[in-house]
């Protein structure tokens, strides 16, 4: 997630997505976002990314192994690489291939056809100097930083920026990595913190040190991290409500930090595990791990690393946004960039156009966690108040194959019509096992809206395409028009962008609630109280017709 906040969402909207707000699109973007044959011609089985760290000069160099199966005959490929980045060469069977660059998209030609079904691997070779993040993370790059002792402090963060901004691979969500290692070398006296289980450390020599980690699960790009700094390690275990499977839990903090970090994280990390693994199934990478690394940025959900920065305070950065107190009884970095773990980086989108799947779904999980701690109807609260901070500006689905998300709506907005989407379901089993579902049908696997959608539709065993299509496709909520016919009679209809829209609603009135079925046409109905529909539940405008 890029955190946002009103007071910078001036910033976030008009710097750093100026570009993609005037949907003017460029040859570029097309090379990034669009899945052409030089890219689908391979599927991406392991990385090695090995890299040394040059703190003082802000740059870096090494290389990435890249293992590939050919899914299609080819001679020629494309990965991606920053154009500020320096490519040393690429070497195939001992021989530098011949490679071409375009913006920042690199072709490599092979010296023979690539056979289908074939298992091959080439190795980049680069060095540079990475882009550095002027607000991190609402822009990307590479984030230098000290702690109080003035040691050096590092780390990246590049969703939507692009992980080919300081590494070299094929830099599109819809082909994850099946494994990777990440071999990270720094000055001596500090530590890495990368994705996975720490494999071994070595001393190359008298400056620096190699720390190597392993991830066994498929990751997204922009998950990929390093942590460079001093930092302080301890662990701890989880064990869930099943009692099997034990998970284990490493945090990295600066050594400043220490005596603060070991109650704070022992007492809010379990019981958001404990929420999540009821709402959403098992923890998805228990043999990678649980960490938690203090960042001098806000967070970020780079899988089984979580960055963390919100420095010990309950809410947000100290602040509830919701604005209903609820927010401020738990850390919302932890809870937020832990809940991507399931959605975002189990369960990813090919496509950055559909990242709502990351971000909507995690933002509501932040209304099931009230829901953990307080009760439905103060997760529900929880939720309502976010509305607040949505603008109903443009699509929450962005336009597809350039590289671009829709509205930050999103995140509030469609934690929103989650809410909704389980009020119209209406059954509570249901939608548990809905949830947990997804994580088992789509987890560890990348995945779209058409999909998702289909799969809820399936589960529920209702169409409610026209009612996910209005919120995500269209700027505009449903507004129910209503007008009296008599005293005791009313009609009533949706007002959509979408055709054929169709969806219940209810009128509140305790074990008498009614619950009417609306759809585009005027329908009509008795009525004995005024006439109320449920906009708590159901995230929905309603106006009278005089």
């Amino acid at each position: 997630m890029k955190f946002w906040s009103l007071s910078l969402f001036v910033f976030f909207s008009f710097n750093a997505f100026a570009q993609q707000n005037s949907n003017t699109f460029t040859q570029a973007d097309s090379l990034r976002g669009n899945l052409t044959d030089y890219r689908t011609c391979y599927d991406i089985k392991y990385y090695h990314l090995d890299i040394k760290t040059d703190i003082v000069n802000q740059s870096v160099s090494g290389s990435n192994l890249f293992r590939f199966m050919a899914t299609a005959n080819f001679k020629t490929l494309q990965f991606d690489l920053f154009e500020n980045l320096k490519i040393e060469k690429v070497v195939y069977k001992n021989q530098n291939l011949a490679f071409k660059r375009k913006y920042n998209a690199v072709f490599i030609d092979f010296p023979e056809f690539i056979i289908k079904g074939a298992l091959e691997e080439f190795t980049v070779f680069y060095s540079g100097k990475p882009a550095i993040a002027v607000n991190a993370p609402w822009d990307g790059g590479f984030i230098y930083s000290k702690d109080a002792a003035g040691k050096p402090w590092l780390t990246v963060a590049c969703q939507g920026f692009g992980a080919s901004s300081w590494w070299p691979n094929k830099d599109h969500q819809s082909d994850e990595v099946d494994s990777m290692q990440i071999s990270v070398s720094v000055p001596k006296g500090l530590t890495d913190v990368s994705n996975g289980r720490l494999r071994s450390v070595e001393n190359t020599d008298t400056a620096y040190t190699k720390y190597n980690w392993f991830v066994s699960y498929p990751i997204n790009n922009y998950s990929v991290t390093l942590n460079i700094g001093d930092y302080a390690h301890f662990s701890d275990m989880y064990t869930p409500s099943s009692g099997t499977d034990t998970l284990s839990l490493d945090y990295y903090v600066l050594r400043e930090n220490l005596a603060k970090a070991k109650p704070y994280f022992t007492a809010e990390v379990k019981p958001m595990l404990n929420c999540f693994e009821h709402w959403f199934g098992k923890y998805p990478f228990y043999r990678d791990g649980y960490k938690l690394i203090e960042t001098p940025y806000l967070g970020m959900e780079h899988q089984s690393a979580v960055a963390y920065g919100n420095k010990f305070r309950m809410g947000y950065a100290g602040r509830d946004l919701s604005g209903t107190g609820l927010g401020l009884t738990w850390d919302y970095l932890i809870v937020h960039e832990s809940g991507h773990e399931w959605f975002g980086n189990n369960i990813t989108s090919k496509d950055i156009a559909d990242m709502w799947i990351h971000e909507g779904f995690t933002t509501y999980s932040e209304g099931l966690y009230v829901e953990c701690k307080n009760g439905k109807d103060a997760g529900t609260k929880y939720l309502n108040g976010l509305r607040k901070n949505i603008a109903n500006d443009k699509p929450i689905i962005g336009p597809y194959n350039v590289n671009t998300e829709g509205s930050k709506d999103m995140y509030f907005k469609g934690a929103n019509m989650l809410l909704t989407i389980r009020s119209v379901i209406n059954d509570d089993n249901l939608w548990l096992d809905i949830l947990r579902g997804l994580n088992n049908e789509f987890g560890l696997k990348t995945t779209t809206t058409e999909e998702v959608v289909n799969y809820i539709n399936n589960r529920s065993g209702k169409d409610l395409t026209s009612i996910f299509n209005q919120y995500l496709r269209h700027s505009n909520i449903p507004l129910l028009e209503y007008k009296y016919i008599s005293q005791h009679k009313i009609a009533y209809r949706w007002v959509t962008n979408e055709k054929n829209f169709s969806m219940p609603f209810v009128i509140p009135n305790g074990r008498n609630s009614k619950i009417l079925q609306g759809g585009n046409d005027w329908r009509n109905t008795k009525i004995t109280n005024k006439f109320t529909p449920d906009q708590t539940s159901f995230y929905i405008n309603v106006k009278e017709i005089k």
